[in-house]
């Protein structure tokens, strides 16, 4: 079932094809290009990766992600630290991660991994907050939506640089971030830009046998014409009540009128969420879950022209216990990751990556992947890791990525940074600007006061037209068969 509501509230630029195009008569090999291109001045650089992205992709693996047996793994600390799972080599020589991510690690070539993000905040809503907005949380209860928020970073979008050809531009799948059943936290929400800015949140369980998008099925005796026939009438009421009442209200339910009855009516809009008309065999291998077949959905999305796609960790059965939901391990932190959290990552985001690069799409679309924290560096006594700002790790991908690199690092027990601290509102000011958005530009809340998007500098060393090094190897870890996750879901509805 899917259902759609409203909470509360270019590829190379001239410059680098003349550069390119004069190669052979320069007698400059590719290697000894991407060397000059590495050493160009810092605003030639900033220039060719501005605007390079047409869409993004932004798994957000709620719960906090732990940085030890994914990206960062520490074989030199302590065994009450390190964990029982080691390190393989990816394929790019000196880059390692957890042998939880055999897959990810043949694609270490794509990626630029930041491991020294941070925001010294431990807890889920706050912490959250930044990572999604880029800003501090400043108000008085992170635990609900509040109009005076601070708005998520794919509102900005939405109103910036909206979607071309598609009546929505933020979408957001499977599910909201809930700290608890019904308590929606803040950093989710169009804020003060008002609920226009909202993502068009879509509940959806595309991985359930038989999906379909039931409001996209209109009632047998209403036809799109029809349907548009009743709209127009809508219409004309609705210029009553703005002749009446010129209040921010009735212009946001306007809006929210226009867009949700443009998704209803739009056949683009239903297409990208037949996802049963993708073939058996890429539906396998983006994992057969909720959280693969939402990452599938979002191909699928952006694809369509959906500028900026939110994927959400979901629950899955048993997740609402209070010591292991999601990516939130305080206990039996081993078998979480190496059954459950780990191999659904592995394979959902290995497929994207790859779907994407076939389709000759990866060159237009970022990939982020980042929770709102890490995990403790000392497991508890329940043999979990609990919450840990003080540094995590982040990986991206795809349109003006410079892959095959490590940004930043942490210290010898993965507890603190120890050189390249990466800031949310940094992350944020990267994606505005692959998107082609000024990250000095400005929003107005509605008092008409402006704010600068994000008070951060792009992570311009990430940036660039080619890989971080051509330097290769063969990755070593062991890849399994992909697991079968089906049985995730018939444990929830058998």
């Amino acid at each position: 079932m899917l259902s759609v509501y409203d909470s509360n509230r270019p590829g190379m630029g001239r410059r680098e094809w003349l550069r390119i195009g004069g190669l052979n008569c320069l007698g400059l090999s590719l290697p000894g290009f991407l060397s000059a291109q590495s050493s160009a001045a810092p605003g030639e650089t900033h220039d060719l990766t501005f605007g390079r992205a047409k869409n993004v992709i932004y798994l957000y693996l709620s719960g906090g992600a732990p940085q030890h047996e994914t990206f960062d793994p520490k074989p030199e600390a302590p065994a009450e630290i390190r964990g029982e799972f080691s390190p393989i080599d990816t394929n790019v020589p000196g880059i390692q991660f957890s042998d939880l991510l055999p897959r990810t690690a043949r694609h270490a070539d794509k990626l630029a991994i930041c491991r020294a993000v941070s925001t010294n905040d431990n807890i889920h809503s706050t912490s959250g907050y930044w990572v999604l907005t880029g800003f501090p949380y400043r108000g008085a209860n992170a635990r609900f939506l509040h109009p005076s928020d601070w708005p998520n970073i794919g509102s900005v979008v939405k109103v910036l640089k909206p979607s071309d050809g598609i009546p929505f531009s933020f979408a957001w799948l499977p599910e909201p971030i809930v700290a608890n059943p019904g308590v929606l936290i803040s950093g989710q929400s169009g804020g003060f830009l008002g609920s226009h800015a909202n993502p068009d949140r879509f509940t959806c369980e595309p991985h359930a046998p038989g999906f379909t998008v039931r409001e996209f099925q209109l009632p047998g005796d209403v036809p799109p014409l029809r349907l548009s026939g009743r709209a127009s009438l809508l219409n004309q009421i609705n210029g009553h009540f703005r002749d009446v009442e010129h209040t921010g209200t009735v212009r946001d339910f306007t809006r929210q009128r226009q867009e949700a009855l443009g998704i209803l009516t739009s056949s683009k809009a239903r297409s990208a969420f037949a996802i049963d008309r993708e073939p058996s065999q890429l539906r396998d291998r983006y994992g057969r879950g909720k959280w693969g077949q939402s990452v599938l959905m979002a191909r699928r999305l952006i694809e369509a022209g959906v500028r900026f796609v939110h994927v959400q960790w979901p629950r899955e059965p048993g997740d609402l216990s209070s010591n292991r939901p999601t990516w939130d391990t305080h206990a039996d932190n081993n078998n979480r990751v190496k059954n459950v959290l780990c191999p659904q990552f592995d394979v959902g985001f290995t497929a994207l990556l790859e779907d994407l690069d076939e389709r000759g799409l990866l060159d237009e679309t970022l990939v982020v992947a980042v929770g709102e924290f890490g995990r403790t560096p000392k497991f508890n006594a329940a043999g979990g890791r609990d919450h840990w700002g003080p540094v995590f790790s982040c990986a991206l991908a795809g349109a003006g990525i410079s892959g095959g690199q490590v940004y930043g690092s942490s210290d010898v027990n993965g507890a603190y940074p120890r050189t390249g601290r990466v800031l949310p509102q940094e992350l944020a000011a990267t994606i505005f600007h692959l998107l082609g958005i000024d990250h000095n530009a400005t929003i107005r809340d509605p008092t008409g006061r402006p704010h600068h998007i994000t008070n951060g500098q792009p992570l311009y060393q990430l940036l660039g037209t080619a890989p971080a090094t051509l330097a290769r190897r063969t990755a070593t870890g062991v890849v399994p068969a992909i697991p079968d996750f089906a049985p995730i879901y018939q444990k929830k509805t058998g």
